[in-house]
């Protein structure tokens, strides 16, 4: 079904998603091991708590550039869309599971962000305004994150996408979902932290 050259990409794009900028850029700004502070995860949100915005900043855009990067070298190599997409599934499983950091890696919301954004860019940009309208409602980023991402299969449906993509927008929900559930149990426990609240 898929040639060496395929295999190869798909390869590549889960090293891409491998790459952990959060932890990485922890270790150059503060020598510290991002995953011993805050919630312990290498994506944006811990980094901004942990860091500051900057370092955020920084983060969340390598994140979502690895995910553009990945879907964009399996475009510009001619790959089918059904290569395109697992491309992007790969970056996104290196993202939560990198095999740099013993497969224990991020929530893949920004990496899959860049992915989305380079695979169905008007689709990103109604998941966008779930995200801001769902975060100024309850100024949880967890739940903000999660309520975009189950919309992915909405926006895909409603702009017509073919089944493959609907099919790959049903599983980054899932994926969103399972990364998230402890922050699920948090919120649920009315513990989870919310943007502007202090650390304790």
């Amino acid at each position: 079904m898929f040639s060496l050259t395929t295999l190869l990409i798909i390869l590549a794009a889960y090293l891409m998603g491998s790459v952990p900028f959060g932890y990485l850029l922890a270790r150059l700004w503060k020598g510290i091991d991002i995953r011993q502070y805050g919630s312990g995860n290498i994506g944006t949100t811990n980094v901004w708590r942990t860091l500051g915005k900057g370092p955020g900043i920084i983060v969340f855009c390598l994140d979502v550039l690895k995910g553009a990067a990945a879907v964009l070298l399996a475009k510009q190599t001619g790959q089918t869309d059904l290569v395109v997409l697992a491309a992007a599934v790969a970056a996104m499983a290196g993202h939560s599971w990198p095999v740099w950091l013993g497969f224990k890696g991020g929530k893949i919301i920004a990496t899959g962000a860049g992915a989305v954004l380079a695979i169905a860019p008007k689709a990103l940009l109604l998941c966008l305004l779930v995200w801001l309208l769902t975060l100024a409602l309850s100024r949880y980023v967890s739940l903000a994150s999660i309520m975009a991402a189950i919309t992915i299969p909405v926006w895909m449906a409603v702009l017509n996408y073919s089944k493959y993509y609907l099919l790959f927008a049903v599983l980054v929900a899932a994926l969103a979902i399972f990364k998230h559930r402890s922050n699920i149990k948090r919120l649920m426990a009315g513990t989870e932290f919310k943007v502007g609240q202090k650390k304790s």
